[in-house]
């Protein structure tokens, strides 16, 4: 079997695998993948060696989209807070409208997902590695002042969470909009600083 044809087969059973997800509503494991495909043990082996490598390329095929969404506005020449609203507001609405579809189906790769986080972990720090460029890059026009790029990730992260969070974006669904995240983005841009907060320098809750 030539490199494209392994490449070919792959993706095949990497399909065929989640249809069997979403049919009986849990993981699929090799053994059930080469008796619904009718496959010996050994021809499913050749293409995922190991067991937790089924499940690698299923995420592959999950995460692909949002990869290439990432690497296409970072390439891109927009300026840097249309930037960031791109960044995160392609990933939601495609996420959002992969919800909708099917929200059974959603969850439950949400849950499969979260069972074998160390396995996800690699596309979370993919994505924030990607976000430490575009963070670099506003700093380099004089924005978020004063922070270091990972603290400014971390703030950013919270304040964009329910864009970001399958779960959260889950609950909420209807009151998450592409124009509530515009808000967000703007208001990153328009204060946040490492500067000292009149927030912070209150001692504590006084009554009136």
């Amino acid at each position: 079997m030539t490199q494209n044809d392994l490449q070919s087969e792959r993706k095949r059973l990497v399909q065929m695998a989640m249809q069997l997800i979403d049919r009986r509503g849990a993981e699929v494991g090799k053994t059930t993948l080469a008796s619904e495909a009718q496959m010996s043990r050994s021809r499913i082996d050749a293409v995922f060696p190991e067991e937790s490598d089924l499940f690698d390329a299923i995420l592959e095929d999950w995460y692909a989209p949002d990869i290439a969404i990432m690497e296409e506005v970072l390439d891109s020449d927009l300026p840097i807070q249309r930037k960031f609203f791109e960044f995160f507001a392609r990933r939601f609405a495609r996420e959002r409208d992969r919800f909708r579809k099917d929200p059974a189906s959603f969850a439950l790769y949400v849950e499969l997902g979260t069972a074998r986080m160390e396995q996800v972990r690699g596309y979370i720090d993919l994505a924030d590695h990607y976000m430490s460029i575009l963070v670099a890059q506003a700093q380099a026009e004089g924005f978020f002042a004063d922070l270091k790029i990972d603290k400014a990730m971390s703030l950013i992260n919270q304040m964009v969470i329910c864009y970001t969070s399958p779960q959260v974006m889950m609950m909420l669904d209807e009151r998450l909009t592409e124009e509530k995240l515009g808000a967000i983005i703007d208001t990153l841009f328009a204060g946040l600083s490492g500067k000292e907060s009149s927030a912070r320098g209150v001692a504590g809750l006084k009554l009136a």
